[in-house]
Parts: C-alpha cells; structure tokens; sequence
C-alpha cells in the first residue's frame, strides 16, 4: 500500500475541495459574538459532525437555525456559488422545499472571517429543516420515487442558473475520476483494489469517451440520503433539501448518480431496487436523455468507489473527523461488489423499463 503524499492533481483537487489539510475547529465563542453582533440571534449553539466546515445548531427557544463556517481553504467565491444557488431555487421554485438563507441585520447573506493565516472564511444561517434524514428510514419503492422526482424539480429550476464560480473543481466531480486512479493504491485491501480497478475501467471504457457530449449543468452536487430531509406522512414525503457545498457545474447525469450510489447493494437480494425506483421519479420530472442513461450505472459505482476510496485516504490524514468519515462509508465496498454482481446490460434494461411503471 501507498503511503506517501497523491500525485500533484489528486493533491490539488483535495486543496481546491477543502479536504487537503487537518485543522483547529473555530472557537464556539467566536461565532456566538458573531451570531449576536450580525443576526440579533442567540441561544445553545451544538456542534454538528460534518465532512470539512464548522457546522452548529442553534436553539434559540423561539425557533432553531442551523449555522455553517465556511472551511479555511475554500474559496469565498465558491460559498458565494452554494448561496446563489439557493437563492435562485427559492426565487424560481419557491415551492421546493430548499433550506433558506437568513440575512445578517445589514441584509447580507453571510458574515466574512478574518483567519489567523489571512484567509477568510464565511458565517452563514439558515432555516432549520425539521424532519428525519432519508439514511434513517426505510422509504418504499413509491416514496423513492419521490424523493427522486424531488430531485429532478431541483435539476429542472437549476437549469438556466449560472454564476463566476460554478466551474470550480471538486474531487467529487466525476470529471476528475479518471485522474484520481492512483487513489488506489491507498487503499489496504487487495480484494477492494481490485474492485475499484474494474470499476476505473468500466469509467474509461463508457464514460470517459463521452465526456464531452454530455448535457452540463449546475447540479445540487450531494443529493445523498443524509442531506434529503423526509416524512412519511405528508403526501409529498421529502420535507427538505439541504447542503448545497457540493453545487458545481459539471454533467448532469452526475448528480442522480449520487443519490444511487447511495442506494446501490441495500437489499442485498436485489442490489439496484432502490435505484430503480429512485430514476423512475425523477425521469417524471427531468427525463435523462437515451444516450446517456446507459452511463448512469456505471456513474453510480464510480462515486462509490470514489467515495470508499477518498474515504480511507481522508480518514488516516484528518483523525478528527475520522469517524464521521468512516460511519457514511461504512457499507461501501460491500455495495459496490453486490452492484456489480448484476450485469450492467440487465440493469440498463431495467432503468428502461421504469419508464412505463415502477419496477
């Protein structure tokens, strides 16, 4: 196994998506001060474990927010993307259930930080989004459905947003897939090597080819089963969408590739249900064009695989977030073996034929 630094574009991914570095979390007072001076708000802050940035709830007896500091070596123009972004969707679809901006009692959207190094992070507020996340319940073929059909309406309203910094460059975007193959080699298990290395070829076979040709957009990013808000008894069930970090433009068949990497292998007996029924809703709102739905399978194990890999590389390098790393990619390579013990000819087929009805 590897143990020295990733070649200089994994590297430089890393940097650019605020995961290249550990870091001292920002002082609870510090953003307490700033809650009172900018918002007029204050109450309990609670810390909350989340992939890069500093991440609090805050109860203020009347009503809860939930409050984010941008991570030290992102950019400000790319959390300016991510608010803009919500901003639109709550302009052109206010019907959506989008977490909300709150302004600063200056009518701003964020408060600017200072750090010690001169760079500046970013203070945010939002909404807080009651309700169970989709990973903690066991939604029905119908209500994935809808929770894919959610985000297709997101994709639709997305469609004629643009901004300075929606080409940013994110390890997530699988774009890059192709480039972070030397990934591999951090990884401690032969059997796991050898999985992601069919996975990479199957990529550069179907994918990597077509790059160029697929319809782009500006995507949510991280529509994953922790950042869907649901309730089952409400007719819609998706109560919220949250966490817009990830938004960038990039292909647009990529971003319901997430939702089914998240879904791939949980019923072992059927490893791709769950997806079916995920891509039968949200063709209902944003069809997938005929030549690319075909690349969507082979999109979802490589985020997977993307997601185990980078995973295991973070975890060994940012121990303070070691186990909130490890504990949403705890079944990874599980999934990705019981995916792919279904030819991806049969599960093609299949996408097709939700089409004309739930699977």
């Amino acid at each position: 196994m590897n143990t020295s630094p990733p070649a200089r574009i994994a590297q430089q991914l890393f940097k650019e998506s605020g995961l290249a570095s550990s870091r001292e979390p920002i002082e609870t007072k510090v953003v307490d001060a700033l809650l009172a001076r900018h918002y007029r708000l204050g109450g309990h802050l609670e810390r909350l474990a989340t992939e890069k940035d500093d991440t609090f709830r805050l109860r203020t007896g009347t009503a809860d927010h939930l409050v984010k500091v941008s991570p030290p070596d992102e950019a400000v123009a790319v959390v300016a993307l991510q608010t803009a972004a919500m901003r639109h969707l709550e302009s052109e679809a206010p019907h959506l259930p989008v977490q909300r901006v709150t302004q600063t009692t200056e009518g701003n959207d964020n408060v600017p930080i200072e750090a010690k190094d001169g760079g500046v992070r970013v203070l945010r507020v939002f909404d807080f989004v009651e309700g169970a996340v989709l990973a903690r319940t066991n939604p029905d073929p119908h209500q994935l459905a809808q929770v894919g059909q959610m985000l297709g309406r997101v994709d639709l309203a997305l469609r004629s947003f643009r901004h300075p910094a929606d080409e940013r460059r994110l390890v997530w975007d699988l774009r890059h897939f192709d480039q972070l193959r030397e990934l591999i080699e951090y990884t401690p298990s032969a059997a796991h090597r050898r999985l992601a290395q069919e996975v990479f070829r199957l990529f550069h076979e179907a994918v990597v080819p077509r790059l160029g040709d697929l319809e782009t957009q500006v995507i949510h990013g991280d529509y994953s089963p922790y950042n869907v808000l649901v309730d089952p008894r409400t007719d819609s069930f998706v109560t919220g969408v949250i966490d817009f970090g990830d938004s960038m433009r990039s292909a647009l068949i990529f971003d319901p590739a997430v939702s089914l990497a998240n879904l791939l292998g949980r019923t072992p007996l059927d490893p791709w249900r769950e997806a079916c029924s995920f891509v039968a809703g949200y063709e209902r709102a944003r069809p997938i064009k005929d030549t690319e739905l075909p690349l969507l399978p082979v999109a979802a194990l490589a985020r997977l695989t993307l997601r185990a890999l980078v995973t295991h590389w973070r975890a060994e390098r940012v121990p303070e977030r070691r186990d909130y790393l490890l504990e949403h990619a705890r079944d990874d390579w599980v999934n990705v073996e019981r995916a792919m013990a279904v030819a991806l000819e049969e599960v093609v087929a299949r996408l097709l034929s939700t089409r004309h009805g739930m699977p």
